[in-house]
């Protein structure tokens, strides 16, 4: 090859900054691409059902959602709150916080008795909010309910 070949003249330009440069460039779009959500890209979380949970004059809370809204087996999202609510067994009601523990995404579906985070695939159970598939080890956080009558109030 001659010293004025074009394969020659391209890798003399080629610096050390150019080299970082790029690399730098490659390695922040790789981890752009594991980055949690923000608010304004969370994935469109499931219909909610019952009404908000701010507290009521004389401290009590307002229903979360009705106990025939949450499936035996299954369970409902309420994105607004950050909850999603199970019952495991028929008359037995559970709550987890929406935020998945591997890196802060929204569940958005309950089914077959998994909660399921969109973002990497993780299922947590719907019994004690326990990973089931990773990637995420630890469980969902369980948030404290009560029921009265026909309705499920955070505690």
């Amino acid at each position: 090859m001659s010293p004025r070949s074009p394969l020659l003249t391209t890798a003399a330009l080629l610096n050390r900054r150019t080299v970082l440069a790029g690399t730098c460039a490659a390695g922040c779009a790789a981890l752009a691409g594991c980055a949690t959500y923000s608010a304004s890209s969370k994935p469109e979380a499931a219909p909610q059902a019952g009404g908000t949970a701010a507290p009521q004059p004389g401290g009590a809370a307002a229903p979360l959602v009705k106990t025939a809204d949450v499936p035996v087996g299954g369970g409902v999202i309420l994105a607004a709150q950050q909850v999603v609510v199970t019952q495991p067994t028929a008359g037995r009601f559970k709550a987890f916080s929406t935020t998945c523990t591997h890196q802060g995404c929204e569940v958005t579906s309950v089914a077959d008795g998994s909660i399921m985070c969109p973002c990497h695939g993780s299922y947590f159970s719907v019994t004690d909010g326990a990973p089931t598939q990773g990637p995420a080890k630890k469980p969902l956080p369980e948030k404290d309910v009560t029921v009265s009558g026909d309705s499920v109030t955070l505690a």
